[in-house]
């Protein structure tokens, strides 16, 4: 039996069974355990993962170092081993070159994967797999048991008819558009009009919107979160972080990403909006009482290991 291991503990972190755990050893073990597998995902956590490494090394002889901050994901995508049951990859890598992507140095260029169950869709760029790999992907959405998610980024530029019309009938609880820099709003807004189908209020049509990338100001990262709410999609504020280093934002850009992260609130802004006609002021201070992260996410210092 393979034991996992994370350095944190996030959204697609599988905590389905007794084999998969967060952090360092404790006072008793799974039993059966063949080997341990450390899986680390982001470049920032490299340094708790090899620590985590090394002090499971004390029990177990067998500890792998692995996962997509340390090297290429295998060619084999095993449901619920790494990511939590119903995500799924059917396809690694991509053959563009984005500058503030991390996706072509890691993975390198697109291949295709055999195609494994699961409702929520995390290829890096689905889109370019083919319509006859992707006509193969929804017609396995249609069997799950959950509404469809493409959580993982649809290139807009390449959303074409076809592909909207297969989306039609699906069940889609939300796909998400890539909106990576200020030039893919046009893209962005073809790709919305071509999804028009996908109900605005239920929030289904969403937008990866990067911000604070190459001299990015609040006013325009907040402006142009604004111009794809008035498109009818629902922005998901990113900040950016480079593979080498982490960039420790100020109060004020750690609040507008916070502020456009929630769809209830956004829904609200927008209302308030449109009652007294004016755009709010990105403030300059983090709001008290807010949670640093929302969804849970817990993790392991990395000042443990000095």
């Amino acid at each position: 039996m393979i034991l996992r291991i994370f350095p944190r503990l996030t959204h697609l972190t599988p905590a389905h069974d007794e084999y998969s755990i967060v952090g360092l050893p404790g006072l008793f073990q799974p039993p059966n355990v063949t080997e341990v597998h450390v899986s680390c995902t982001f470049t920032w956590d490299r340094k708790v993962a090899e620590g985590l490494a090394a002090a499971w090394g004390q029990y177990f002889p067998v500890v792998k170092l692995g996962g997509p901050a340390i090297a290429p994901p295998d060619e084999e995508f095993v449901p619920g081993r790494y990511v939590k049951r119903g995500v799924t990859f059917t396809s690694r890598g991509c053959n563009k070159n984005c500058q503030w992507c991390l996706v072509p140095k890691m993975e390198g260029k697109l291949r295709l994967l055999e195609i494994r169950p699961g409702n929520n869709i995390q290829d890096n760029n689905l889109l370019q797999c083919g319509h006859e790999h992707v006509g193969k992907v929804i017609e396995m959405l249609k069997k799950e048991r959950f509404a469809a998610r493409f959580s993982g980024g649809i290139d807009a530029e390449l959303v074409d008819d076809w592909f909207a019309e297969a989306l039609r009938g699906l069940r889609i609880d939300e796909l998400y558009l890539a909106m990576d820099h200020p030039g893919a709003f046009r893209q962005v807004e073809q790709a919305a009009e071509k999804l028009s189908f996908l109900k605005t209020k239920s929030r289904q049509l969403r937008a990866y919107v990067l911000i604070g990338y190459n001299h990015d100001t609040l006013e325009k990262a907040e402006s142009r979160c604004w111009d794809l709410m008035k498109i009818g999609v629902t922005p998901f504020a990113q900040l950016y972080q480079p593979a080498d280093k982490w960039i420790e934002y100020s109060p004020a850009w750690k609040a507008l990403a916070w502020k456009w992260l929630r769809p209830a609130v956004m829904a609200a802004r927008e209302r308030r909006r449109e009652e007294i006609g004016e755009v709010e002021e990105v403030k300059e201070a983090r709001p008290k009482k807010v949670r640093k992260e929302r969804t849970k996410h817990v993790r392991v210092p990395a000042d443990i290991f000095d």
